[in-house]
């Protein structure tokens, strides 16, 4: 195939750390969500706070990671009327405050602020996607609740993944409330992926629909089927409950990592160019125009 400069080319600006940045800010803000959920249950809320917050402390050392001029992070701040990436910023900085003050006293309204900040947070995620409209997967509007269930989503699974590590009082207070919700999450996921992806159809080059058509079988598998058959069955068969539903929140995490990976770094191709038709030769019309690689 030969090479054509019109048509839509893979970004290389944002690579596997700012992929890393959504995993970390997602996985990170879902569980501190979830969190709170078990804490009204009666489930202690250290531990799985503790490891939100160092989701989201990594995700943003990603970015961090990913600048040229690392002192160049503080421009970040210099745009909150318009970026969404400066509104993260700034909402990361209280929620960092506030997660240190609620691992201190553990008083639930803490982390019932924390929760809301980790919401905020995680729709800021979403709208810096759909504001990139130079790429079309990303420019969608259907990639913000995509990113929001996955984000609650990676929560609930990793609060499962967790729960050998807290008590057996925990286990019985919140451990069915958790496998409810990643049950629910993960369907809600499968169709908000298959919504994105029929979004797309005819609305992105065909390199970046061609590699989230190969993408689909996995992420449909491991983030959405598996997890929600595993959860139902830890739900059924609760002597099997905790291995059960660590295994279906390694899944579901996992399904939702690759799927941000794919998103951010493999499908991420630019629009291209497009001409709306070709140059009229002597006396004649114009002829038709043509838009390459879609």
């Amino acid at each position: 195939m030969s090479f054509n400069p019109a048509a839509p080319t893979l970004q290389d600006t944002w690579d596997w750390r700012a992929a890393a940045n959504f995993i970390g800010g997602g996985t990170g803000t879902g569980l501190l969500m979830v969190t709170l959920v078990a804490g009204l249950l009666g489930a202690p809320v250290f531990m799985p706070t503790l490891a939100g917050l160092v989701f989201v402390a990594l995700g943003l050392s990603m970015v961090w990671l990913e600048i040229g001029r690392p002192l160049r992070a503080l421009h970040v701040f210099f745009n909150p009327y318009t970026s969404w990436m400066t509104r993260e910023a700034i909402v990361a900085m209280p929620l960092m405050l506030c997660g240190a003050l609620a691992l201190w006293f553990q008083w639930i309204g803490l982390v019932v602020l924390l929760a809301v900040l980790a919401a905020v947070f995680l729709f800021c995620q979403g709208r810096i996607l759909h504001a990139s409209r130079g790429i079309p997967v990303w420019r969608t509007p259907r990639i913000v609740p995509l990113i929001l269930t996955t984000g609650l989503t990676e929560g609930a699974a990793f609060f499962l993944v967790l729960m050998p590590l807290l008590s057996t009082e925990a286990v019985a207070a919140a451990g069915r409330t958790v496998l409810v919700l990643l049950l629910a999450l993960s369907v809600m996921r499968f169709g908000a992926w298959k919504s994105y992806r029929a979004g797309l159809e005819g609305d992105a080059p065909l390199a970046a629909l061609q590699v989230l058509r190969d993408a689909d079988g996995i992420v449909a598998l491991l983030g959405g089927v598996a997890p929600a058959i595993l959860a139902a069955t830890a739900l059924a068969f609760t002597g099997y409950a905790i291995p059960l539903g660590v295994a279906a929140g390694a899944l579901a995490g996992f399904g939702g990592w690759y799927m941000k990976a794919i998103i951010i770094t493999r499908a991420s191709y630019n629009q291209g160019f497009a001409i709306d038709h070709s140059a009229a030769r002597g006396g004649g019309k114009p002829g038709p125009g043509t838009k390459p690689g879609w």
